[in-house]
Parts: C-alpha cells; sequence; structure tokens
C-alpha cells in the first residue's frame, strides 16, 4: 500500500485534494498543479468555487493568470464526495479563537468528519492549519480511526504546518523549507515525497506532535518580541526616544540581535492567535504559559494606547474629539496585501467611532469595507486627494501599504498620527 502510493507521487499520478482554499490552500493548489498532479480544490464558498472555474483569483497577490494556467489539472469543487477520488487529501482550513480566547476546531473537526465519511484505504491526510500539538496524533486520528481504519496500517496520517506569507517577494511556497510530522515512519515516509514533489526542502521531524509544536513556537517568537518592541514603544515615547530610531541603531549589531518593529496592534491568522492554542492546551497539564499571555496582552492593547495619542494629538490643535474627522489609512492587517484578518484598524476605528469620532478610511486593496462577522462597517475607500486629506481634522496612518503616495499625504493633511514610523516626527507629525 504505502510503495503503490509513492509510486504514483514520483510518477505525479496521485491526486491531490486540497480542502480549503484562502491564503494557504490556494497557493498550495497551485505548486501542486504546477508541479504536473491533478489536484481537486474543496472549498464550502460557492462565490470562490465559480471565481476559480472561471479563471479568475479572488486573492490580490495571486494573479488570475496563474489560475488560468493550471486549469486543466485544477478541478475546484465543493462536492465533498470527491474527497474518496484524491490519493492525498491536505487540510487548509482556519482555526480561531472562541469569544473566550480557547481553541475554536470546528472547522478542523468538521473536515476530517467530511473526510471520514469518505476515507478509503491507502490514502495520505495531512493537517496544514496552525493548532496545539496532539490534534493529529490524536484527536484528528481518533475522528478517522472511528471508520475502523487505523492510521499508519490503513491510511497515513501527518502534520506539516503552513509557512505562508502573503506578499512576500523573497519567499513563496515551494521556497519556504517545510516541515513533516507523521504518525508513523511509513506516514513520514509518503507525507515527506508527497511535500518533496512541490517544495524545494522538506525537514522531517519525529512526530506530528513535535511539528504542531515548532509552529506554535515560530508564531510565539514573533509575539513575543513584537509585544517587547510594543512596551519599550510606549516607555521611550514618554521618555522623548525614538522608537525606531533605537531599534535602527541596535540593528546595526552583526550578531545577536533581530529588529521587530511596532505598529497599532496584532494582525493576520497566526500571531494575534495561534499562540493562545498553547497557552489553552498549558492548562492540561497544570502549567500557566505567563510569558505568552503577557506578550497578547500588551499586543491586544496596542489599539487603546494609539487612540489615547489620536485624542492628545487633537487635543494639542485645539480640536475636540466629539465630531472630529479622523481618516485612517490602511485596512488590511499589514501592508501590501488584501488581508483584513483581525486587522488591528478595524478595532481601531471601532474605538474611535465609540468615542463619537467620524472615522472614513482609505486603502488602494479595499474599495468597499462590507459587513464583518466582528464589525459591521459598510463604507467605501475615500480617494486620498488633496481637498480629501485637508476634510480631516486627523490622518491616522495604520497600515503603510507602499501604494500610498507619502509626500502628498504629509502635504495635504493637517494632522498625522503615524503608527509604522513612516515619517520623522514634526510640527504636524504625531509618532504613537
Amino acid at each position: 500500500m504505502k510503495n503503490e502510493l509513492l509510486k504514483k507521487v514520483r510518477c505525479k499520478e496521485a491526486k491531490i485534494g486540497i480542502i480549503g482554499l484562502g491564503y494557504v490552500g490556494l497557493p498550495l493548489a497551485i505548486e501542486f498543479c504546477s508541479s504536473g498532479f491533478s489536484t481537486y480544490g474543496f472549498d464550502l464558498d460557492e462565490a470562490k468555487i465559480n471565481s476559480l472555474r472561471k479563471g479568475d483569483s479572488y486573492i490580490k497577490h495571486i494573479p488570475s493568470n496563474k489560475i488560468v494556467a493550471i486549469s486543466k489539472r485544477f478541478f475546484p469543487t465543493n462536492d465533498f464526495t470527491q474527497l474518496a477520488v484524491a490519493d492525498c487529501l491536505i487540510i487548509c482550513v482556519p482555526t480561531p479563537l472562541t469569544k473566550h480566547r480557547e481553541p475554536d476546531m470546528r472547522y478542523v473537526f468538521g473536515t476530517a468528519r467530511s473526510i471520514a465519511q469518505h476515507l478509503r484505504k491507502g490514502q495520505l491526510v495531512s493537517l496544514e492549519s496552525t493548532t496545539y500539538p496532539g490534534t493529529t496524533s490524536k484527536d484528528i486520528r481518533e475522528i478517522l480511526e472511528a471508520t475502523g481504519l487505523k492510521a499508519g496500517k490503513d491510511f497515513f496520517l501527518a502534520y506539516s504546518p503552513e509557512r505562508e506569507d502573503p506578499s512576500n517577494e523573497h519567499f513563496s511556497t515551494s521556497t519556504i523549507p517545510k516541515l513533516v510530522g507523521g504518525y508513523s515512519k511509513d506516514c513520514l515516509e509518503v507525507a515527506n515525497a508527497v511535500y518533496a514533489s512541490v517544495v524545494k526542502k522538506t525537514v522531517p521531524v519525529s512526530s506530528t506532535d513535535v511539528a504542531e509544536a515548532a509552529k506554535l513556537l515560530e508564531n510565539i517568537y514573533r509575539s513575543v518580541n513584537i509585544a517587547l518592541v510594543n512596551e519599550l514603544k510606549m516607555l521611550f515615547d514618554r521618555m522623548g526616544i525614538n522608537i525606531w530610531e533605537v531599534i535602527g541603531a541596535a540593528a546595526t549589531k552583526p550578531f545577536g540581535f533581530q529588529a521587530f518593529y511596532p505598529g497599532p496592534g496584532l494582525g493576520g491568522h497566526c500571531i494575534p492567535i495561534d499562540p493562545f492554542y498553547l497557552t489553552w492546551k498549558a492548562r492540561e497539564y497544570n502549567f500557566s504559559t505567563r510569558f505568552i499571555e503577557l506578550a497578547g496582552e500588551i499586543n491586544t492593547m496596542m489599539p487603546e494606547y494609539v487612540v489615547q495619542k489620536v485624542i492628545e494629538a487633537l487635543n494639542a490643535k485645539g480640536t475636540s474629539v466629539l465630531g472630529a474627522r479622523v481618516l485612517v489609512l490602511g485596512v488590511a492587517y499589514k501592508k501590501n496585501v488584501d488581508d483584513l484578518r483581525e486587522s488591528p484598524s478595524l478595532r481601531l476605528m471601532e474605538l474611535l467611532v465609540a468615542k463619537g469620532v467620524h472615522v472614513d478610511y482609505s486603502d488602494p486593496y479595499f474599495t468597499y469595507l462590507p459587513p464583518m462577522r466582528k464589525y459591521r462597517f459598510s463604507q467605501e475607500s475615500v480617494p486620498l486627494t488633496p481637498q480629501n486629506l485637508q476634510s480631516y481634522d486627523c490622518v491616522l496612518l495604520a497600515t503603510d501599504h507602499d501604494l500610498f503616495d507619502y509626500t502628498k499625504i504629509k502635504e495635504f493633511s493637517r494632522l498625522i498620527v503615524d503608527t509604522r514610523g513612516r515619517y520623522p516626527c514634526e510640527d504636524k507629525v504625531v509618532q504613537a
């Protein structure tokens, strides 16, 4: 059974199934198709399926011509009975938090149950969603083994965490080293062969638990260090010291230092969420992850700090907060992407509205801001004309897209609150 699947993979006759066609699943599907594999893309969102069938991309950093180029090998569908057709199934669904900041595993476990309905001998099931150690080896395995089939014997089970970085021009799905952990030696061998066929370097590890823990460490490392510079930003602001100049100076040391940068809060699907998967799991072992939780507290409070800086900046100009007009620049969670997930800009807008501020936004990647699960904005992006810029009491730079004309913004804005260090401190620029 193992040798048969390995042969299919080496000959590129294995059919790949990718469940979840978002920022992780779609790039992965493109890589498999481009490498010569027939690939089924599964998603519950009918609009996504229809777009892909027409050759249209709904993710800005993935051009539509890439979808057209793979059309002969790519089969987008919301028909989950087709799961039985695929030899290798890869789960790329979200792992958000509940309102109590605990793991929300509905999507992962729901997908596993769908696979279980169609699971057959000889298939590989690999999870890529970031999660707590034990998800694959215990939770997913138990769901799949309820069919009577056994992991490592009748089917292969693996965990290989996604490492996507949207809009990064230096790394892509195929060039980022891929961690691979298997439930057994045979599971690892099969999963490693599958991923090695589309990425330049795989990094096999001893278990799925190790791979899951490594992914969490990657994101916790960033969360903790960003929290550190956010805290230092607040301290240095009181001391009259420019945090960005401090970081630039420290970064000249050729060893023992890596630069991290402050901001208005954390965004994206990984850093604001993933550390809490480990803090939750740690309670099972009667262990308190104080360092991780403190970092989360600092990063979560940053939008409140920025709003306070806006209020102080308006007061210094003699402008009442109540009824003030503020234009938020950038609503994406980071620059140069069309991704709103956990964006601190949305929290900033919510907090400002609660203070009685009239809030608009401008973002070249979002001409319209639709109602979302947590937020109910229904607004259109404001063009950055001189007349529009002059009409606002304050321009709040939240996401520093490269497409913004920073010279024009500075020239025509009455007051700028800069959370990204794009401008030096001067009369009408306040760093926050």
